[in-house]
C-alpha cells in the first residue's frame, strides 16, 4: 500500500531526509514516508518534527524498494508527499 502511494505521487514527492526536513518546515508536507531499516540518526529529527507538526507518518520495510518506488536507482532513508 505504502510503496505505491509514493509511485502514484512520484510528482509530487521530495526524496531524501534534508529535503524532507525542509518541506516539512514550509508546510508543505501531506504525508512522511521513512524506512525501518535505515538508521536511527538518520530518520529520528523526521520522525520528531512530524510528530510536532501533527504530519502522519507511514513506515516502510525497505530503503531500497522505497527508492524504487520513487524511480530513483538508490534507497532514500525518507520522503516526504507534498500536498
Amino acid at each position: 500500500m505504502s510503496y505505491e502511494k509514493v509511485a502514484q505521487a512520484n510528482t509530487g514527492i521530495v526524496i531524501g531526509t534534508k529535503q524532507t526536513l525542509k518541506a516539512m518546515k514550509q508546510a508543505k508536507v501531506e504525508t512522511v514516508v521513512i524506512a525501518n531499516d535505515a538508521a536511527e540518526h538518520i530518520t529520528s529529527q523526521v520522525r520528531k518534527l512530524a510528530e510536532e507538526l501533527g504530519i502522519p507518518v507511514i513506515q516502510v520495510d525497505s530503503m531500497k524498494r522505497l527508492g524504487e518506488a520513487c524511480g530513483i536507482d538508490v534507497g532514500t532513508a525518507t520522503l516526504a508527499i507534498k500536498r
